[in-house]
């Protein structure tokens, strides 16, 4: 069967109703400069959901890592395509120079969960200042995917300090 959950409609010109008409050009203006910085954030993140993925101690927590690394290239994708709808251009993400490595998993993990919760708070304003239900909805998803992985990072956290005592 066919499924595409990547894709959160189809078609993003769709007509719609008056929904939307509550933002400003302010938060249209606040909205565009934090994108720029999830995109940034999100490939933070892929990098990492990589490192993770190299050291994870079990199969499980290397297909829970890789799922939701997987969800932040999408994120990042959706960000990009946002923000060009509304600019007409580009953003260039870093290449990660600047990343480091976490002393450990499990800090990386905590690193994790910690990275998911401050994206929702970021992704709230963006949300807020877009004036297209299509993008309102696309950050939606992206907000409720990363309740997602903090959730699924927890489930990690808890399962080792289980299994350490």
């Amino acid at each position: 069967m066919f499924n595409n959950y990547d894709i959160p409609y189809m078609n993003p010109y769709m007509q719609c109703s008056n929904y939307g008409m509550d933002f400003s050009q302010e938060g249209l203006a606040l909205a565009l400069n934090l994108m720029q910085e999830a995109v940034q954030d999100e490939r933070h993140e892929e990098l990492l959901y990589d490192y993770l993925i190299s050291v994870a101690p079990t199969q499980e927590e290397k297909d829970i890592i890789t799922s939701n690394r997987n969800d932040e290239r999408n994120h990042r994708r959706w960000f990009r395509d946002a923000y060009r709808y509304y600019t007409g251009e580009n953003i260039d993400a870093k290449d990660g120079h600047d990343f480091k490595r976490p002393a450990s998993y499990l800090e990386g993990i905590s690193n994790a969960v910690f990275g998911e919760l401050n994206a929702m708070e970021k992704y709230r304003y963006i949300r807020e200042g877009l004036p297209e239900r299509f993008f309102r909805d696309t950050v939606f998803r992206i907000l409720t995917d990363e309740m997602k992985h903090a959730t699924k990072y927890n489930y990690i956290l808890s399962k080792n300090a289980l299994s350490n005592k």
